[in-house]
């Protein structure tokens, strides 16, 4: 009967794999009936002849009991000892069948790009004979997957060996590593030896080692190249200590030194076992025993002929094998790992877009229990726009979360409103109820109105998410706000806008108490960030040198570090960081009415999520009418938009 799989069987099934597989098949048939063939006719001939095989004629001899304990003790002692020999360097895989697997390339949603180059692989696997017989090229041997935790590494590996229909052989970088010398590396060969076996047998194997860089980290001595870090997409601003990013924020990060892997290989040391790696990975076309054992005997034999009458020694051919593997620190490989015929292609996975993101909303909540309102394509793409940054897994959980929060409550579906409450979970983290003097609550809640108050009139096109003066993940209060729409890289003014949001809730409390708190401590540590990047990266502050090119500073230094070591980058950083903060002055004592609804709202109701947010400010807006006619946002003098950090893309 077919199956939804229909198409991409007989695909394979008529591949250079599918075939070389039938041909072994017959070949294992063939072996067994030559086997049993004499036997067959030995039996037969003894029951035509009359004198059938009985029990007596495979009665065993008597043996001396006492030679017997003693023969059985000796094997249980030599067998106790070939065992931890042979333990401590057996291959820790893990067969896979491909019926065995529940993932297909079609389950792999949200890598677009990736996804093609992976089916083109696949598809040169499978007929690797043919492209290497006839068009002589040589078939890909490995492709590194590199991402962040949770993109589809493994996922991805999976579907590719289900597609194939071949055996999927699992191994972890981490199950190679042994206290015993030298078994690291047995482990190694006997992994690589089981995927060449397993592949003579099944016409093609894939072989895939999650977090390689375990056992391929940089050798002494080696280079490694540096992969490009990531940009943030969405801030949050806390009172009380939390610097920003629950949310994958839209803010700037300092780019972080990677470093070396530090893995506990044992005496062999890293190189040791990076050089087995290495081997292994170009032995796919190493003869089998029987190969090694004719070649012996025809070159024991062409030492009696003359030249020209030589026999041709077996001819090897090279087992269809793909190696995949998975690192979350492609960085940190050695760098001969990456050179072509070891592992040709690196396969970048990176959290979704917002089309991506889509498509993997569809095919979660095609599963899942929900309302008739997720149904909703406007719905869907709005929960898209939200989840940036998300990587499948990531909002595979969220969905999970929402189901909870709706088994909760005794419905049966999740409902927009459990979805919201559960990204607010995931995002910025459970509420912890906190007995604030009334006081500190009034403080806390201008401070947060400041930060919304300045986002709304200075970055219009920024989302407002969550406002909050409730305890979340070691914060007091919150503001969470990311980009309207997926963006990549970073203006001036846009960077200028995220340092004036920054000195909104200072300012505010200064304008309120005629004093400040310890809480915008938090908020100036990333405007300094955000200013200090823009000053010595990016060339918005006058100059166009660059600390970044700088080579490596001492530890714990940084972009910003030597910002303020620098004095003329120290004066443009002090003076960018003041006319920013003496404009969100401006700002706000001409717009103190909506600080104040923002302040009151929060006092009653604690947390405003969303469209409550804008509600609140569109309200307070509308009922003043000095705020209709006041700027909405601030000019300001060239001087002041001079310096950005680098968004790291």
């Amino acid at each position: 009967m077919p199956s939804p799989q229909g198409a991409p069987v007989a695909r394979r099934d008529a591949a250079d794999v599918g075939r070389n597989r039938e041909r072994r098949r017959q070949r294992r048939l063939l072996r067994i009936a030559v086997v049993l063939a004499p036997v067959a006719v030995f039996l037969w001939w003894r029951l035509l002849a009359g004198d059938p095989v009985s029990a007596s004629d495979l009665a065993l001899p008597a043996v001396d009991p006492l030679y017997l304990m003693v023969g059985v003790f000796f094997a249980l002692m030599i067998g106790v000892l070939l065992a931890q020999v042979v333990v401590s360097g057996r291959s820790p895989h893990v067969v896979y069948r491909p019926e065995q697997i529940d993932v297909t390339l079609d389950d792999v949603k949200g890598l677009g790009p990736v996804k093609e180059e992976v089916q083109r692989s696949l598809d040169l696997f499978l007929a690797g004979r043919t492209f290497r017989r006839e068009m002589g090229g040589t078939p890909r041997r490995g492709l590194l997957f590199e991402g962040p935790p949770g993109t589809g590494k493994t996922h991805m590996a999976k579907a590719m060996a289900r597609e194939a229909g071949v055996p999927f052989l699992y191994v972890s970088g981490t199950s190679f590593q042994s206290m015993y010398y030298g078994a690291t590396a047995r482990r190694i060969r006997s992994y690589f030896r089981a995927l060449r076996t397993a592949a003579r047998k099944e016409g093609g194997a894939i072989g895939f080692i999650e977090e390689i860089d375990a056992i391929g980290g940089v050798r002494s001595g080696m280079g490694s190249a540096m992969a490009p870090a990531g940009a943030l997409a969405s801030t949050a601003l806390c009172c009380g200590g939390l610097e920003g990013l629950p949310m994958r924020a839209s803010g700037v990060a300092d780019a972080h030194d990677h470093g070396r892997v530090v893995s506990a290989m044992n005496s062999e040391g890293v190189g040791g076992v990076v050089n087995e790696l290495l081997v292994q990975m170009q032995s796919f076309d190493e003869p089998t025993g029987a190969q090694k054992l004719l070649g012996g005997l025809v070159d024991a034999v062409n030492l009696l002929l003359p030249a020209h009458r030589q026999l041709p020694r077996p001819r090897v051919e090279p087992v269809d094998v793909l190696l995949v593997a998975a690192t979350n620190r492609a960085d940190g490989l050695d760098p001969a790992l990456l050179r072509p015929g070891r592992f040709d292609r690196r396969l970048t996975f990176d959290a979704p877009d917002q089309a991506g993101r889509r498509e993997v909303l569809d095919h979660y909540l095609a599963k899942k229990a929900h309302d008739p309102e997720l149904d909703d394509d406007e719905r869907r793409d709005a929960l898209a726009g939200i989840t940036a940054g998300s990587t499948p897994v990531m909002i595979e959980n969220l969905l999970d979360e929402a189901l909870v929060n709706a088994v909760r409550r005794g419905a049966p579906a999740m409902s927009w409103k459990d979805v919201e409450h559960a990204r607010l979970v995931t995002s910025v983290g459970l509420g912890s109820p906190v007995g604030y003097t009334e006081r500190e609550a009034r403080l806390i809640a201008t401070h947060e109105a400041g930060h919304a108050v300045v986002a709304h009139l200075v970055a219009p096109q920024r989302r407002l998410e969550v406002l909050t003066i409730v305890k979340r993940a070691g914060a007091l209060g919150m503001l969470a706000h990311g980009d309207a729409e997926e963006v990549w890289t970073r203006s001036r003014s846009e960077l200028t806008a995220l340092v004036q949001i920054a000195f909104g809730g200072q300012v505010a409390e200064e304008i309120a108490f005629g004093d400040v708190s310890t809480g915008p401590s938090s908020d100036l540590a990333y405007a300094t960030r955000v200013a200090a990047q823009m000053v010595g990266s990016a060339g918005m502050a006058g100059s166009l040198v660059s600390f970044a090119a700088a080579e490596a500073s001492p530890v714990g230094e940084g972009l910003v570090g030597r910002v303020l070591n620098d004095l003329p980058a120290r004066a443009a950083l002090e003076d960018l960081l003041t006319t920013q903060r003496d404009a969100v002055r401006y700002l706000l004592g001409t717009h103190q009415h909506l600080v104040e609804a923002l302040r009151d709202a929060l006092l009653e109701r604690h947390e405003l999520i969303g469209h409550e947010i804008t509600d609140v400010l569109a309200a307070a807006s509308s009922a003043s009418a000095s705020a209709s006619s006041a700027p909405s946002a601030v000019v300001l003098p060239d001087t002041a938009l001079a310096s950005s950090p680098t968004v790291e893309a």
